[in-house]
């Protein structure tokens, strides 16, 4: 048992098991498998992403899920964007989480989203920026995964160093949590300890937590 530590586990099924397959599932069914999820004991599910129907149709009734899986009593509501419209369709529909992927792989971003690491960075700051722009209650949590944290297939090793600024840039941009994605399977246990070590140093004991789930190998929350 772990003592002193609070453990998330965050389901993103719903969104990462669906976005790669071309059928598309019913939005019943959909709203079937979250209720189920959320009866299991899940407090916070990933429902989809708030990008073009046209990019990813199967994603289309994003803001459907959200609303309704609003109505399941103590459950976050967690929805992926990719952008400054994403955030602005996701609110709408009342998501209580926002979560944006950022990679620290250039030739990665660029093929992921079509954004240098520096561009995405700022597009996050547009984001936290309309966010802080509402009425408070309206505010959702906005995280980041800095994807290919620990290495690239396209880049192999990934500079520790420019993960930890990334980390403190998107700090800065005001995110509330920020994750350190494996994304390839590259991270072994003595970097894993080696770079939070280095994020404890760099943001101090009284802005981090740590989440270990499927996707994210750890989140720092830089809350002041």
């Amino acid at each position: 048992m772990l003592q002193g530590i609070d453990v998330l586990v965050s389901e993103v099924g719903p969104r990462d098991g669906l976005q790669s397959i071309k059928r598309k599932m019913p939005t019943e069914a959909k709203l079937h498998w979250i209720e189920a999820l959320a009866a299991s004991g899940l407090r916070e599910i990933e429902v989809g992403s708030f990008v073009s129907p046209h990019l990813l149709p199967q994603m289309a009734d994003c803001a459907t899920l959200v609303r309704e899986a609003n109505k399941l009593e103590g459950l976050t509501v967690l929805a992926l964007i990719p952008n400054l419209k994403g955030a602005e369709n996701a609110i709408a529909a009342g998501a209580r989480k926002l979560t944006m992927p950022i990679s620290a792989s250039r030739t990665h971003s660029l093929n992921n989203i079509g954004k240098t690491p520096e561009e995405a960075i700022e597009e996050v700051r547009r984001v936290c920026a309309f966010r802080d722009s509402l009425p408070f209650e309206q505010r959702p949590d906005v995280e980041i995964g800095i994807s290919t944290a620990f290495g690239c297939t396209f880049e192999g090793t990934v500079s520790e160093d420019w993960v930890i600024e990334m980390a403190d840039l998107l700090a800065k941009a005001g995110a509330d949590s920020i994750g350190l994605s494996d994304t390839t399977g590259y991270a072994n246990p003595a970097q894993i300890k080696r770079m939070f070590r280095r994020l404890h140093g760099e943001i101090g004991r009284r802005k981090w937590q740590v989440l270990i789930c499927t996707t994210h190998v750890a989140k720092v929350s830089p809350t002041s």
